[in-house]
């Protein structure tokens, strides 16, 4: 490995002040769009879940869980988990 190289590969890098703005930037974007994602998410769940009755644990597939839950503790089942 030449000198240089060397010098290179040993210094470490630290990002500019500009390029840190443009990660906090980018950062700011994608959190902004993950928000609205779920909240969009969320509302289309209440809206199926007021169209078909079924809640959204049940849309995602949960439902037995929380139904077995809620036997347990309305002693509906002879044994609980």
């Amino acid at each position: 490995m030449t000198s240089s190289a060397a010098q290179l590969k040993a210094q470490p890098s630290t990002p500019s002040k500009s390029t840190r703005a443009v990660h906090v930037e980018q950062l700011r974007r994608v959190e902004l769009f993950n928000g609205r994602a779920a909240m969009l998410g969320l509302l289309i769940g209440v809206v199926v879940e007021g169209l078909t009755g079924f809640s959204i644990l049940h849309q995602i597939g949960l439902g037995p869980l929380v139904d077995g839950y809620a036997a347990c503790h309305t002693n509906l089942l002879p044994f609980c988990l």
